[in-house]
Formats: structure tokens, sequence, C-alpha cells
């Protein structure tokens, strides 16, 4: 807790960059999010006006990195730079059309630093099978809760034409590995089996998708009438069945047949193991003045901005042991 959100958020209002909150405390700039990356090279030039020294160089790829016993060196560009300690942050794979590589295990492993197996995190999941029929749904968003094993996320789920993004599925992608099932509860508001038998009662001329007209987009309410398959008015079905639809409608299972991938996915679980590095300043414990932050580590945060704190919580105590 040495570096809190809110000391993040003091760094930004001393700035003068406005942002505001949206659903479950997530806060965005007003402007763009270049004015944070500007706010932290600004940060730099400060500790270069006070004796510190910040070089950045843009577009200079990596070749060897080395340590003689004492100084790190690394080449780039032709170019040799040497120094005291090393600092790993240099992200996972995810989202390679930004430049995301797996360059940081690489250089982990060359360490002897233990490598967590990567895969896709915050991730949209892709279905197959009978599921694709939900293909047609591709643009239908509602409020759900996702659910995996004990894990539940309360929030938005999207159908897309591959399968199921959205917060709620985003979040639980995280927890989902493949041949897992995936359970959405499409009335998170209601008991779903209550509702089917009182408007048997109220509304017995009721059909099952006129009842889910009521509380579900149109096209969504469609797609699941006709998928649990309930056919004439609510008055001719059995109590039974009723309950079984209601069933369905809070626990809808669905096993999705993959995720989109690093192209799509916000974040890496694994990477460099936590086990090798000091909790308190991320250093290596077996290769001196070597640090390693951010999402290069085996940390991995929910949807909101977690992993961004991490970055800095993370940063900021290599920089302060350095």
């Amino acid at each position: 807790g040495r570096y809190t959100p809110q000391d993040f958020i003091e760094l930004v209002r001393s700035h003068n960059i406005a942002f505001h909150e949206k659903t479950l405390g997530q806060l965005f700039c007003d402007g763009s999010a270049r004015q944070i990356v500007a706010m932290l090279m600004a940060e730099c030039d400060k500790s270069a006006a006070a004796g510190g020294h910040v070089d950045f160089v843009f577009d200079a790829p990596v070749g060897e990195v080395t340590h003689d016993g004492s100084d790190y060196h690394v080449t780039y560009n032709g170019v040799h730079a040497q120094g005291g300690a090393l600092v790993i942050a240099t992200g996972g794979p995810s989202i390679p059309k930004m430049g995301a590589t797996a360059f940081a295990y690489d250089l982990g492993r060359q360490f002897g630093l233990k490598i967590v197996e990567p895969r896709p995190a915050l991730v949209p999941l892709t279905l197959g099978g009978d599921d694709i029929l939900f293909r047609e749904l591709s643009g239908v968003s509602a409020e759900v809760v996702a659910r995996h094993q004990k894990t539940a996320f309360r929030e938005a789920a999207l159908f897309t034409h591959r399968g199921l993004s959205g917060p709620a599925v985003l979040q639980i992608s995280s927890y989902w590995r493949p041949g897992d099932q995936v359970e959405i509860d499409f009335l998170p508001s209601l008991d779903a089996t209550e509702l089917l038998l009182s408007e048997k009662r109220a509304r017995p001329r009721a059909t099952l998708r006129s009842t889910l007209d009521r509380v579900l987009p149109a096209r969504l309410a469609e797609a699941l009438a006709a998928k649990i398959g309930l056919l004439g008015n609510l008055a001719d079905q059995n109590d039974r069945k009723l309950v079984g639809a209601g069933a369905l409608l809070g626990n809808w299972p669905f096993v999705p047949n993959g995720s989109e991938g690093y192209a799509k996915a916000e974040v890496t679980l694994g990477g460099i193991s936590t086990d090798g590095l000091s909790q308190k300043t991320m250093e290596a414990k077996k290769m001196p003045r070597l640090f390693c932050v951010g999402e290069a580590v085996d940390v991995t945060g929910w949807l909101g901005g977690y992993n961004f704190q991490w970055a800095w919580a993370s940063g900021v105590a290599a920089g302060e042991a350095i």
C-alpha cells in the first residue's frame, strides 16, 4: 500500500488533468489518455531537472542484454547502454498490434527467473456448436451475471458474431479454462421461475416470449424463447416446465470453445513468477539489481484500472529501491 490509487489521483490532479467517474468507480480522462502519457513524461523531465537522468529512445529494437558481474549492458540500434540496475517493464503479449511481445519472458528466463505459463485474460470468449445460434444476436447487450464455478460478475454482456464479450464476460474469462462451462443469469434482478409462475396466473394468455420481451432486449427475448421452445400461452404450460425454463434463464450454460486470444486480450495471465521476486522492491532474489514490474510479472487485476494501478505501484516500489 505504499503507492495507492489516491496517490496516483493526486498526481493527475496536480497536472490539472480533468477526469470523470463511470460505473464501478472507474476513472476516465475527460480528454484523452494521451494526457496520462504526457504527465508521466513530464514527471521524468522533472526528475531530470532535479539531477536525475532520463533519456527516451523509441522504435529501437533491443539486441543483447548481459550482466558482467557488476553492471548490466544493453545494446539497441547499435548503441550501448550500461547501468547498475535493470528494470524489466515490457508488459505481456496482449494486443500485439500495439507492439506487445513476450520479450519480458525471454529476458526473465535468460537471468534464471521462472515463468508462469502465460495466457490471454480479460478477453472475449468464442462459441461453437449449438451456441453459435446466438450469433444472430450480434450487437445485443444486456446486464447479466456471468459465473464460473464460485466466481461471478454482474455487468453487461455483449453477443458478438463469434461469441460473448462485454465487461461481465471479460472478467470471467480470467478464471475460465478451456473445456470449462460458463453460466449466464439473464435476469439478475429477478427470480426467473417466480416471474414465469406469477405471469401464468396474472396473464394466462401471455407467452414466454411476450413475458421475456417485457424484461429483456427484444432480440434476446425472442432468441431465448425460441431456444427454450415453450410454445403457446403460459396458461397451457404445466408449472414443472415453467420451473425448468426459469432455472435455465437464471443459469444458462455455455461451453466456450476458445477465446479471441492475445489479439483482443486486455491483459495477460501468467508471466515472471512472483516467487522469485522481493515483495517489497520487486528485485529478483537470485539476480542483483534486476527488477520486474507491471504486466511482465504474474499479477493480473480485474477490469477497470487495477492493472494500471499495479503498474504504477510496482514501478514505484522498484524505483525507490534503485
